[in-house]
């Protein structure tokens, strides 16, 4: 088993949905990254910062997930990044309400010595400054993964492009896909970011499910058909939580295996947009994905019969 690196935000968020609000919960990209990696069971560490103002049973609990907080650090006289965001009828779209960097503005990420060595590292989305750091910080990992947004295309091109050429996979969604590129084809924009260092390329369509890229393959995972989507927030997070902790666990790096991996962080993403923030991550116990992962196997697989 291999060593998994976590960097991302540790966070507040406060939610709308048409079913429902929330005052502030816990959130963060690091935060659903690892409690979807938790459940491996993979040897992980958060490198993150969060303020006097975060409560100590919620770090209690990223540890009891089996999580090495060291390097999450506590700013005690400042406060935790928060966001909060609206969310759409059709539950794709969203208004982001409020942004407050806090803490995270002048955070400068510190991997600890013992994981130096981590085999994968899982950059969530954050300044691509701060994902660079980390990266110098690394020995020799063998599978950086990176997910980034549409506003570090818009505000941090340069960096950002230094950033992706040094990543073996790149995590983001269709509309980034098409921005980061200029295509509208989803397999033209995946071969031109594959030009930009990346060997692989994960493209997340949400509801309709998620695309892997490799060369000149290309294999098509599912979203599981859900009676209800709550709340799709920390949805790609989770994706990419199982994603990396799959191949963590597995320390197989191939295309083959990256299908069994990309199919693993559908599943718990399926679980997270059933309610309100991480509350279905922090209840999830193994029965229940492996009971996920065999109504994804019956939804795909099935004999051709050729005439």
């Amino acid at each position: 088993m291999s060593k998994l690196v976590i960097v991302g935000t540790v966070a507040f968020d406060a939610i709308e949905t048409p079913f429902g609000k929330t005052d502030k919960i816990l959130g963060g990209a690091a935060t659903y990254i690892g409690l979807a990696a938790s459940q491996f069971e993979v040897d992980s560490a958060i490198v993150s910062v969060v303020g006097g103002d975060f409560p100590k049973e919620y770090l209690s609990m990223l540890e009891e997930k089996g999580m090495d907080i060291s390097a999450l650090e506590v700013v005690e006289d400042g406060k935790t990044f928060f966001w909060s965001g609206k969310y759409h009828n059709d539950m794709n779209s969203r208004d982001t309400l409020v942004t407050e960097l806090n803490v995270l503005a002048d955070f400068q990420p510190v991997v600890p010595e013992s994981y130096k060595d981590a085999e994968v590292v899982m950059l969530g989305n954050l300044h691509p400054l701060v994902q660079l750091s980390v990266i110098e910080q690394m020995k020799q990992p063998k599978l950086i993964m990176l997910d980034t947004m549409n506003f570090w295309m818009d505000n941090t091109w340069n960096d950002l492009m230094k950033v992706i050429g040094k990543v073996n996979v790149l995590t983001i969604n269709d509309e980034e896909a098409r921005q980061l590129t200029k295509e509208y084809s989803l397999v033209l924009a995946a071969q031109k970011i594959m030009k930009m260092g990346p060997e692989y390329v994960a493209i997340k369509k949400g509801e309709h499910g998620a695309l892997l890229f490799y060369k000149e393959d290309i294999f098509f995972a599912p979203a599981l058909p859900l009676e209800e989507v709550f709340d799709p927030t920390g949805a790609g997070d989770t994706f990419a939580g199982g994603f990396s902790g799959y191949l963590a666990k597995t320390g197989d790096y191939s295309f083959e295996n990256m299908k069994n991996a990309i199919i693993n962080g559908s599943a718990l993403a399926s679980f997270c947009v059933e309610k309100f923030g991480a509350e279905m991550l922090l209840k999830l116990d193994k029965e229940q994905l492996q009971h996920r992962l065999q109504q994804f196997k019956n939804l795909t697989q099935f004999d051709i019969e050729l005439t």
